[in-house]
């Protein structure tokens, strides 16, 4: 198959940026996936530790992006079982 080899990348040129932004949305996809894996409070890794782990996340701000800078003023929308 064309392209796929370095002496046909080197006659065609032009699918280097094509192999560059499929590089780096590879890239962006695999670090999101990493990133909701170890940071997001629905996932448990070790149960045994922590049984609560929703608690740890009270007054912490575990979304992507968020306006809000300080969450220790704010309400949590966590519910507080007890």
């Amino acid at each position: 198959m064309q392209g796929i080899g370095w002496a046909s990348l080197k006659k065609n040129p032009a699918l280097l940026p094509l192999y560059f932004c499929v590089g780096c949305g590879a890239l962006g996809a695999t670090f999101y996936i990493i990133r909701l894996a170890t940071r997001n409070p629905d996932v448990t890794w070790n149960r045994t530790s922590n049984p609560e782990p929703w608690q740890e996340y009270r007054n912490k701000q575990y979304k992507f992006y968020s306006p809000i800078r300080d969450y220790s003023k704010t309400e949590s929308p966590a519910p507080k079982y007890e």
